[in-house]
């Protein structure tokens, strides 16, 4: 792997991990589009270690407060009645089900899955999906008032995002929009989401990165430190977007991607393998 594919990977990778775009689909798009190959599943799962610490040193405060939350709700029956006891848990309740799934379909995640038509048609279908959303979502609960089976929902909903073009945070904003909560209370909860299934997902694929010829030690260092700094600046740009804006702007740019990606296909243009 070359050192300009780390670095335009690892840009990428920051730049779209939190956008309901698919950082993975957009990473396989990039490196079949200007490199003629795929970086692989591995690879993408270890660059995204560097935006999910970009998510911890973000909310530092509020996730010590959720663990140690969490930890005193053990021994303290009053602890466990309030809301960020209960948020903690659903944070690790929503992560089983991609950690599950990822184990169990290993081996479609990493080939049949990062076929670009199979991207090119999620990036479309669930663009569609959270434009529907976003259209007939009450968004009236906040994050506080987020249930269990919110949260057994938002996890399954995340591990649509195994399939690059769906979107980690698409598939939670789509779905909690769809139960009602608000873009804020969504899109915080699926930073929060994140952190365990994405550490977990890179330290699992951390072995098979630098089989064959992937990138060595230091380059997957340095696309792991790309993706940190700018995976940072991009949440906070978008923790304020969501407050006033709605998320049409990404369905149009879904949609746009995925239809020149399938004519891109059609006309033998790029490769889908």
């Amino acid at each position: 792997m070359s050192w300009l594919e780390v670095i335009v990977l690892g840009l990428v990778q920051g730049l779209t991990e939190f956008l309901p775009v698919s950082s993975s689909g957009h990473m396989r798009i990039a490196s079949e589009v200007f490199f003629g190959r795929d970086p692989g599943a591995a690879f993408t799962a270890v660059s995204q270690i560097g935006t999910e610490v970009a998510v911890i040193v973000y909310f530092a405060k509020d996730i010590w407060h959720l663990f140690t939350t969490w930890l005193r709700g053990f021994r303290d029956a009053e602890v466990r009645r309030t809301d960020d006891y209960r948020l903690a848990w659903l944070v690790i309740i929503g992560s089983i089900p991609i950690a599950v799934l990822g184990v169990l379909f290993k081996t479609q995640i990493e080939t049949v899955a990062r076929s670009l038509w199979l991207v090119a048609v999620m990036l479309i279908v669930f663009g569609v999906l959270l434009g529907l959303a976003e259209r007939y979502g009450r968004q009236t609960k906040p994050i506080e008032r987020i249930t269990v089976r919110d949260g057994i929902a938002l996890g399954f909903a995340q591990a649509m995002a195994l399939i690059p073009g769906v979107s980690r945070s698409g598939g939670t904003i789509t779905a909690g929009l769809a139960l009602g909560l608000t873009r804020p209370a969504i899109v915080r909860y699926s930073f929060l989401l994140a952190i365990p299934s994405v550490f977990g997902a890179g330290l699992f694929t951390l072995p098979d990165v630098f089989a064959g010829d992937g990138p060595s030690g230091v380059q997957m260092l340095v696309a792991v430190l790309i993706a940190f700094v700018v995976g940072y600046a991009v949440i906070a740009w978008l923790l304020r977007f969501v407050q006033n804006n709605t998320v049409y702007v990404f369905v149009a740019y879904r949609i746009a991607l995925g239809v020149a990606l399938l004519a891109a296909l059609s006309i033998g243009a790029i490769s889908a393998t």
